[in-house]
């Protein structure tokens, strides 16, 4: 269980008494930060002045749940035995304090079956409050809509920008164009050969895109984990977003080509010859 920042640790490092302390585990954050050990003994209290502090020894580190929602928070944290945790949280004025509890996460095997469950937990208990945990997931479909549209818009100006480049570099080879026509060679062949030229362009395009993808995203993972120190994967490329790239640059690559071609095909011979 993690605990929230209500527990405060002390600085000082103590050393341990007659009576072996509990042992907790530490955010791995928190222990470079504080530069303690596995194996010290420090001091715990819910109170900033440290009142009533107890010890407990370091048994081990952990690196904290990567959460994107808390990217920029202080990953300190401390990971306390239930009984213990309630001893010092618990309101010495409330006798039940230690045995009642205000909120229980239940993780469900099937996560679509979580409204069902909810409602018969709500039928069965009245006074009982129960509701899937979908706020996060709201937040997140709003991320993934907006990347959607990044995406869409660069596509479609890169399309632009591309169809450009294709027009301005079939103009160039306005000479060669008519003289292929002139030895006799048909628009449909011609346009054929441009189309397995624009073909194999992108082709080639694609894949280098790809390893390039695949070399960087090891070190921009590495600078945004060193920056935010998390273990939090910022890029991915995955077999689907690989094949969706070349899905989608292929064709629009042929048929940039295919285009810029075609408004130089419709020339006649002594257009495309003239000096």
């Amino acid at each position: 269980m993690r605990v929230s920042p209500i527990l405060l640790l002390c600085v000082a490092v103590t050393v341990a008494g007659a009576d072996e302390p509990s042992e907790i585990l530490v955010s791995r954050q928190l222990l470079e930060a504080r530069q303690l050990a596995v194996g010290e003994v420090v001091r715990l209290s819910t109170s900033p002045a440290g009142e009533a502090a107890r010890s407990f020894r370091i048994a081990g580190v952990y690196e904290p749940t990567p959460d994107p929602m808390r990217l920029t928070h202080t990953h300190w944290g401390v990971r306390l035995h239930l009984p213990d945790l309630l001893e010092m949280t618990a309101e010495p004025r409330d006798p039940l304090a230690v045995e009642s509890v205000s909120r229980i996460n239940v993780v469900l095997n099937d996560p679509g079956t979580a409204e069902t469950f909810a409602g018969d937990l709500r039928r069965r208990l009245p006074a009982l409050v129960a509701a899937p945990t979908t706020g996060d997931a709201a937040v997140f479909v709003v991320l993934e809509r907006f990347h959607l549209a990044i995406a869409l818009v660069t596509v479609l100006g890169s399309t632009a920008f591309l169809l450009a480049l294709m027009v301005m570099r079939v103009d160039e080879r306005r000479e060669i164009v008519g003289i292929l026509r002139l030895v006799g060679l048909s628009k449909r062949k011609i346009l054929l050969t441009v189309l397995v030229e624009g073909l194999c362009i992108a082709v080639a395009g694609a894949v280098f895109g790809i390893l390039f993808a695949a070399v960087m995203q090891d070190v921009f993972n590495a600078f945004f984990q060193w920056h935010y120190d998390t273990a939090l994967i910022f890029i991915r490329l995955t077999p689907s977003v690989a094949a969706q790239c070349v899905a989608l640059a292929v064709p629009l690559g042929v048929l940039a080509g295919l285009v810029a071609s075609w408004t130089l095909l419709r020339r006649d011979i002594v257009a495309l010859l003239r000096r």
